[in-house]
């Protein structure tokens, strides 16, 4: 009696078994969990040296002009100062008394400042009426003009109240909404392109090692490659996903921590971030999608380079071309932004590379949909061609032969009881 052998998987069952494997493999593995801590240190040091190097600039660039005048001429200068401030905010300085100055009448300003005391931008001195400012040709370029009309206010008895300027103001314009969403376009390219470039290399990395051990010989002679390389692809993507959702877990920790202060630091504040044109719900669906999708082409270009080395030298040696290349076609994203609907951004969307970048850019810019449903049918297209290209090299160069292990699987003797 003989037994029938059971039938071969199919190609998305194989490709489910190799993604579940890798991502099990993968996502248990102490060496993903170093992964994972790895960018976490680089920003917690980059933070504190901000906040470090911020606090010493504070420190370093004095806003404070001193007052070496009597001390009536300086009262006066201090309550024009405080009569113009709420019109001028961040355009005048901040007046303050020099104590050196009023213990000594014959007080040398320039020497003062030659000789590097007290923490002041410039010395004024002189009257009212003929105002000398004693600094140096920077601080004196700065200065000058707010200096002058603080002294010309102090000089009347009762300075002139600004007039009471109405207002009307508009929701936005086409030209501001226009250029507030380039800054929303070029933040999330900024962080697609890190993203991906980050974690795109765990691929690689996983195709070399199995590579080594033979282990990919062994899975090449039982299941078609195409669903090898496909699964492959889609557990680190898998894999990427959990990384971006443990980071964005820290990132959101680290923010409600400490929100305030690292706004203050950075200038940062996401709450103030343009509304993208497609909306906030969808322009973060089609941010994943479009990750994905630059996941994918990426990781698919590295399997090829994987599947024509045959060491961790030349795999590297291949790798820093593409490498390049994506950061290339990322510029050439991002140069395209402020050029929608020109030859150079229909060929960015064009080129698969950089095709998930430039639409990424053109949801946050443009409201039409349907461009991105024809985008991400071509990215899709261009995956395939991949994975079926970074398959066939791997059969002619590692296998030597393009059906020789189905053939084998096919010749295997069936089991008799």
């Amino acid at each position: 009696m003989t037994a029938h052998t059971p039938s071969r998987l199919s190609a998305i069952e194989a490709a489910w078994v190799i993604a579940r494997r890798d991502f099990v493999a993968v996502l248990f593995s102490r060496a993903f969990l170093f992964f994972l801590l790895g960018p976490l240190f680089p920003v917690i040091v980059g933070g504190l040296a901000g906040s470090i190097g911020g606090e010493v600039q504070r420190d370093a660039v004095s806003v404070e002009v001193g007052l070496a005048m009597t001390p009536e001429d300086n009262e006066a200068m201090i309550a024009a100062a405080q009569t113009l401030a709420p019109q001028l905010p961040y355009a005048l300085p901040d007046l303050r008394a020099v104590p050196e100055a009023a213990d000594d009448p014959a007080f040398d300003a320039r020497g003062f400042m030659e000789g590097r005391r007290g923490n002041y931008a410039a010395i004024l001195t002189g009257t009212l009426s003929q105002p000398r400012l004693v600094g140096t040709d920077e601080q004196i370029a700065r200065w000058q003009g707010p200096v002058g009309l603080i002294a010309g206010h102090a000089r009347e008895a009762r300075p002139a109240a600004f007039p009471v300027v109405s207002t009307e103001a508009v929701a936005i314009s086409a030209a501001s909404e226009r250029s507030t969403r380039v800054q929303t376009a070029q933040i999330a390219q900024m962080l697609l392109f890190l993203l991906t470039m980050l974690l795109a290399g765990m691929v690689l990395s996983n195709l070399v090692e199995e590579k080594a051990n033979k282990i990919i010989e062994i899975l090449a002679a039982a299941i078609p490659m195409d669903a090898v390389f496909m699964g492959k692809l889609f557990a680190m993507l898998a894999v990427s996903f959990v990384g971006i959702a443990v980071w964005g877990l820290a990132g959101f920790g680290l923010w409600a921590a400490g929100g305030g202060a690292i706004t203050q630091v950075t200038g940062f504040d996401p709450a103030n971030l343009p509304a993208p044109a497609v909306g906030w719900p969808l322009f973060a669906v089609l941010g994943v999608v479009y990750f994905a999708m630059a996941y994918l082409l990426l990781g698919a270009l590295f399997l090829t380079i994987g599947s024509m080395a045959s060491s961790v030298r030349e795999v590297q040696t291949l790798s820093m071309p593409v490498t390049m290349l994506q950061l290339m076609v990322f510029f050439l994203a991002a140069y395209t932004i402020k050029q929608p609907g020109s030859g150079l951004e229909l060929a960015a969307i064009a080129f698969p590379l950089s095709s998930p970048f430039a639409m990424l850019a053109r949801a946050a810019m443009e409201p039409e949909l349907w461009t991105h449903a024809l985008a991400l049918v071509w990215q899709g297209i261009a995956v395939l061609a991949l994975v079926k290209g970074g398959s066939l090299l791997f059969r002619k160069r590692v296998m030597k032969s393009g059906g020789a292990g189905r053939d084998r699987v096919k010749r295997r003797p069936r089991a008799t009881a």
